[in-house]
């Protein structure tokens, strides 16, 4: 390996999405291999029991531990921190023991194979001590075994959770040079961690930074006082994009922004533009000639639930069956539909939905998202988690839903309402949504502009996937360059489907 080559990719393989990672993978990975310094000589690997001893850890009675610093530190996977143990339980009765000079490593559990730099201290059963025998650097076997902590989580053993016994950490195998080797493998692998250190520490300054100049991009956007001000904040905007939009979820805040001034009709050429201010029920924004607000409440017929007592009807096949999940994405997807077999009954016809009933999700953590019933080939109803909203005017359904999934119009409204360990809306709170009804001949021109500019999102929000996925392969490319291994490529997520 050249390894002037490899600083040159340094900085290229750092600026892509989760490129830092990547990078101290390769440093870790290029030490272990002996292909970090130029004159590494090749050397047969060892198993890793024929250099270190292992202390499997043993957890003291419950009774015998606390907080109060009484007795022996105490150390489990919980206590892991970035590279020594966080002190904060102690025992009166220790089983097993590590010592300073140690490398931790967690051997039950979710966070299987992590490391840490020994202290002093008792460990408990999740925890095994690796104690280098003499000519074994401690830190160089530290660095050593982080290459293996991914393919210790892959092949350890036990179904629920992971587990490493002995035999796995036997048969790690590792280079073990000169004593100046590993001390100059340690010293070369502390220089581009630190130097990891600071690209991250600039990547979330310039991150940070670029967050604030969209947001006030963004905020000149929705404020623009006028035509001409709107105008000249949106080409700012537009011709900017590289500068002020980092990843694909940061076109969300473009999105709401367009819909907001979509809604009020403030990109209709006749409109009048007023500031945007926050949306309350006793404080709305002015609206242009015309339009008007009321409650969604008032633009419904009827909002209602499915009852509790449905779980009796739930069948495997029949109707479908309308739950949270099954709204996501801005739309109603069937990839794993449920079923009812109803019988003929007020319950059934309350809450069978219509095309153009708005669909909004009530209680647990999908809570808040919101679709349109399109055209269905197959009855279906809606669960108790489910609100069925169904408008008198269905022409107002599309921008009725626009409306509900904007952050700056009813999800920023209804979520002053969803908090706690078991979020949820009710009924009343639903039909409480101030909307900002426009004139029915501007509907198709507005639903237009709304359109227009979800597909133009859409679309950016894709180059932007592309881009960063296209900058995260070619860093794994240049990974596999250096150390031999191919790692799959990232892929497209698949797309899910509306309901035929």
């Amino acid at each position: 390996m050249d390894v002037q080559q490899f600083l040159a990719e340094f900085g290229h393989i750092a600026n892509a999405p989760g490129g830092i990672a990547k990078l101290r993978e390769l440093i870790f990975s290029l030490a272990s291999d002996g292909k970090l310094l130029l004159d590494c000589k090749p050397i047969e690997t060892t198993n890793l029991d024929k250099v270190a001893d292992f202390i499997m850890g043993q957890a003291p009675p419950g009774s015998e531990c606390n907080t109060s610093g009484n007795g022996t530190i105490f150390v489990k996977t919980g206590e892991f921190g970035e590279h020594y143990p966080i002190v904060r339980e102690w025992t009166t009765k220790p089983l097993k023991f590590a010592k300073q000079g140690d490398v931790l490593i967690c051997v039950v559990g979710a966070t299987v194979g992590k490391l840490n730099l020994a202290i002093d201290c008792a460990i408990g059963r999740s925890v095994a001590a690796v104690r280098p025998r003499k000519g074994v650097n401690t830190k160089y076997l530290y660095f050593m075994l982080m290459p293996f902590t991914l393919r210790l989580r892959s092949d350890s053993r036990g179904s629920a959770q992971g587990v490493i016994g002995k035999t796995e950490l036997s048969a790690i195998k590792l280079r073990v040079p000169s004593s100046d080797e590993q001390a100059r493998i340690v010293a070369k692998v502390d220089e581009l961690m630190a130097l990891c250190d600071k690209l991250e520490t600039q990547q979330q300054y310039r991150r940070k930074l670029q967050n604030t100049l969209r947001q006030s991009t963004l905020q000149a956007v929705a404020t623009a006082s006028s035509p001409h001000e709107l105008q000249t904040s949106w080409a700012r905007l537009y011709n900017n994009f590289g500068r002020l939009f980092h990843a694909p979820e940061d076109i969300l805040q473009l999105r709401d922004v367009a819909f907001d001034l979509a809604l009020r009709g403030l990109f209709l050429p006749e409109s009048s533009l007023n500031s945007q201010v926050e949306i309350t029920v006793d404080n709305r924004p002015s609206l242009p000639s015309g339009w008007e607000w009321k409650d969604l409440a008032e633009l419904s017929e009827y909002i209602t639930s499915g009852s509790r007592g449905w779980k009796s009807y739930i069948a495997n096949s029949g109707d479908a069956f309308i739950r949270s999940q099954d709204i996501r994405q801005d739309a109603l997807i069937f990839d794993n539909p449920a079923y009812v077999l109803l019988p003929e009954k007020a319950e059934g016809k309350r809450t069978l939905v219509r095309p153009s009933d708005l669909l909004l999700t009530i209680t647990g953590g999908n809570v808040g998202k919101c679709a349109v019933v399109p055209e269905l080939s197959y009855k279906a109803y809606v669960s108790q988690h489910v609100a069925l909203i169904r408008l008198r005017e269905p022409n107002l359904a599309e921008f009725t839903h626009f409306w509900m999934i904007n952050a700056y119009g009813g999800r920023g409204f209804l979520s002053r309402y969803i908090y706690g360990d078991k979020p949820g809306l009710n009924l009343t709170q639903v039909g409480s949504v101030p909307i900002p009804v426009p004139p029915i001949a501007s509907l198709p021109k507005i639903i237009s502009y709304l359109r227009t500019h979800r597909q133009m999102c859409d679309r950016l929000a894709e180059q932007l996937r592309m881009k960063n996925t296209l900058a995260a392969n070619l860093a794994l490319a240049a990974v596999s360059t250096f150390t031999g291994i191919t790692t799959e490529p990232e892929e497209q997520p698949m797309k899910a489907h509306k309901p035929n």
